[in-house]
């Protein structure tokens, strides 16, 4: 198989992958992150139209520009601003757009127009080259700035989410940063490349790279369980609580010093004779709930009590109970996969991060510290 015949089955398996992913985020058999998943199935969809022009030549045996058409030039367009609008709801499942949204699609109008204007003027004219540098530029230009606000957003939800949630590594979207991340080097490699090598085999190398990418997404979006409670109730209130932390709400007294300290004395009680937080699921909902206060008021209490967020608050106890384990000699027969899951965490890595995070040793190294 000769350089140009991979390229073609690379490009069918990008194209038919795409399309496949497409359908199955719009269709979402799991019925999760509902809102997030459509945009999502959009995006990819959109996406895969990039690779429409080489899969239909490889059908007709001619070369075929479909991208040159006035429709598909205006969608391939908006494949950023789709991106971003899953992120939104990937991050906030209740977002709803509103007037003030408008502006999401000024870039796109200008897009409209400039596509407009080159269809009504003559291809040779100076007019003419200077719509395509605009053109180009409104490309470039929406694609950074939906992928930049895209990431910030991303790095937000993974701040947030530590406000309610102490296992936060099936629900922080890093996949959807790394793809962000990825596609971001893959197309500095193309420009550079695309000055310097020959465009053939860098063809072959930008999709194969493409390809990897695509299965990355695949899998994790596929595997993305649901990132807030079902429960519209208690979604809200958690989304509440995210928003009162971004407006520094938190800092306003939200209940008495003294209400404060009898809670925060509650709550103390509570982890050190029931302990809680062995429980793997545990959220701010659950342990509100043990206490009897509000979700609120219990957010307020561990970060103006303790100067902690909840995922810190939680974890640091799990850490200091996983330390019990590794001391014990009866334990032994544990692995350290075995004590994760004991002291609470639901996987090896999430227990060894927070664990070096808090210790500056891994399980592994306090342990043989430890003489054990």
């Amino acid at each position: 198989m000769n350089t140009l015949e991979l390229n073609r089955f690379i490009v069918i398996l990008i194209y038919g992958s795409l399309v496949l992913l497409s359908l199955l985020k719009l269709i979402n058999p799991l019925k999760v992150n509902r809102k997030a998943n459509f945009w999502f199935g959009i995006f990819v969809f959109l996406w895969s139209s990039f690779w429409l022009d080489e899969v239909l030549s490889l059908v007709t045996m001619s070369e075929i520009q479909i991208h040159s058409i006035f429709f598909v030039q205006f969608i391939q367009f908006l494949t950023p601003i789709i991106f971003y609008f899953s992120v939104l709801f990937y991050t906030n499942p209740s977002f709803k757009f509103k007037l003030s949204d408008s502006k999401y699609f000024i870039l796109p109008v200008i897009f409209l127009i400039i596509l407009l204007l080159q269809r009504a003027v003559e291809n040779d004219s100076p007019f003419f080259e200077f719509l395509d540098i605009i053109f180009i530029s409104l490309i470039l230009i929406q694609a950074f700035f939906y992928t930049g606000l895209s990431y910030l957003t991303i790095r937000k939800h993974q701040k947030r989410i530590q406000q309610f949630s102490a296992n936060t590594e099936g629900i922080n979207l890093n996949w959807l940063e790394y793809i962000i991340l990825t596609i971001f080097i893959i197309n500095i490699v193309y420009i550079i490349y695309n000055l310097s090598y020959n465009s053939t085999s860098l063809n072959v190398f930008i999709n194969l790279a493409f390809l990897g990418v695509i299965y990355f997404v695949a899998y994790y979006s596929l595997k993305q369980k649901e990132i807030y409670p079902v429960g519209e109730k208690q979604r809200e209130e958690l989304i509440s609580i995210n928003k009162d932390s971004e407006t520094e709400e938190i800092k306003r007294k939200l209940i008495s010093d003294e209400e404060l300290l009898r809670v925060k004395s509650q709550l103390e009680t509570l982890m050190e004779t029931q302990k809680p937080y062995l429980d793997s699921e545990l959220n701010l909902i659950r342990l509100s709930e043990l206490l009897s206060v509000s979700t609120h008021h219990l957010s307020y209490v561990i970060n103006t009590g303790f100067q902690k967020n909840f995922f810190q608050y939680v974890n640091e106890y799990r850490i200091e109970y996983a330390k019990k384990l590794l001391k014990d000699d009866s334990k032994n027969r544990l692995s350290i996969l075995g004590i994760a899951y004991e002291s609470g965490f639901n996987s090896k890595t999430s227990f060894n991060t927070t664990f070096k995070k808090l210790t500056n040793q891994t399980p592994s190294e306090f342990k043989n510290s430890s003489g054990l």
